[in-house]
């Protein structure tokens, strides 16, 4: 970027933190539920029009997109950042502001990160500013990102204009951090199903309770594959009506992660052959796939590391703390997946994420808004 356009930017970034601090507090206190995010779906879209953006849609998947120049362009950069948050309220948040740090639930996961996103379309609205010869831009607040929300949000995204993507930017989480690397998981719920009936009249019926504990500890009997990291887990567990009858249904919800396809496949092999076991045995057994989620596939490695220096260079410029790179699940899961070079950055510091205390450091705005412009900005004409 050239040095006159980074001056610009950087004291555009000081003067709108007002701002800034304003959307977040409005955008922050709007529920949005993964699948729910409608509200604040419509505050975005309404908000992007306010400043000019023309043509912004919410499209089928509900995210919010605003397009720069796509249509023509040879190839497309996509900045997204997740709309939802990761718990159910469908009632208004608190957001309160103490001793430098704000608060909210999903107030950094993801609500800042969306707020610099946009403010950063703002910017270069009132610049009339243009994508550089070739390239197209895609802005995106999507849908979905969070729990079985599964991604729902960037494969639309992706799915739309996987034969222009050249470069996929998840705007997600803390500074300090720059996933190239996606954790694939897959989910299921399992369901066993009994005659079941009175506990002392009935004794000896089976008892669905009984034989999913007995799937569950043959699941944990697996070895583990060799390659990468894999993990799995028993999430929730559910049955039975009372204590004195046998259980006639009871379900769990299983999932297990990897960074490696191969091992995916590993565990979705055994995890198959587990419960076709069981079904043989006699048993009434459904099983109910909630989510898969892929890893890197046939990404090229020297386009992926140019694309996670850049954004490690532009960090670095604002920020004084070490970046870090990491494997995670994030939207950058789908374009990875689909061999498109993707790096997610977050832009804001805090913690607590996942919680109702989730908290960010006020002052971190302006280095993460400066960030988020910086990216961006390497697609603009100069």
């Amino acid at each position: 970027m050239k040095q006159d356009w980074q001056k610009d930017f950087e004291d555009y970034a000081k003067s709108h933190l007002p701002e800034v601090k304003a959307l977040l507090k409005e955008w922050a206190a709007i529920p949005a539920p993964s699948h729910q995010e409608e509200q604040r779906a419509r505050a975005v879209k309404t908000w992007l029009s306010a400043q000019g953006a023309e043509g912004v849609q919410i499209d089928e998947a509900g995210n919010v997109v605003y397009e720069m120049g796509c249509e023509k362009a040879e190839r497309i950069a996509v900045f997204m950042a997740h709309m939802d948050v990761v718990f159910p309220d469908t009632e208004a948040f608190t957001v309160r502001e103490e001793e430098g740090r704000m608060y909210a639930p999903g107030i950094g996961d993801d609500t800042a990160n969306l707020v610099l996103l946009m403010m950063s379309v703002k910017y270069l609205l009132e610049r009339k500013a243009e994508p550089a010869k070739g390239w197209g831009i895609l802005f995106a607040a999507n849908v979905c990102e969070e729990g079985l929300g599964n991604l729902k949000g960037s494969r639309a995204v992706c799915e739309k204009w996987k034969d222009k993507i050249a470069a996929f930017y998840s705007l997600d989480g803390y500074l300090g951090w720059a996933v190239t690397q996606a954790v694939g998981s897959q989910r299921y719920r399992v369901t066993v199903r009994t005659e079941g009936g009175h506990s002392y009249s009935a004794f000896g019926n089976p008892n669905a309770i009984h034989i999913l504990a007995g799937l569950i500890q043959s699941l944990y009997a697996v070895r583990l594959p060799e390659g990468a990291k894999t993990t799995y887990n028993v999430g929730t567990i559910q049955g039975g009506t009372t204590i004195n009858s046998i259980a006639q249904e009871a379900s769990m919800t299983y999932e297990f992660r990897s960074e490696d396809h191969k091992c995916l496949k590993y565990m979705e092999d055994f995890f198959y052959g587990t419960v076709k076991a069981l079904g043989l045995a006699g048993w009434d057994v459904e099983t109910e796939v909630l989510g898969i989620r892929p890893c890197n596939k046939g990404v090229d490695q020297e386009a992926l590391r140019s694309l996670e220096e850049s954004c490690r260079k532009v960090i670095s410029m604002y920020w004084d703390g070490q970046v870090k790179t990491k494997a995670s699940s994030t939207d950058a899961n789908i374009p990875l997946s689909m061999g498109i070079p993707a790096c997610t950055v977050g832009c804001v510091a805090g913690g607590g994420a996942h919680t109702r205390e989730e908290w960010i450091e006020t002052d971190s705005l302006l280095p993460g808004f400066l960030t988020a412009l910086g990216m961006v900005m390497r697609y603009i004409s100069s």
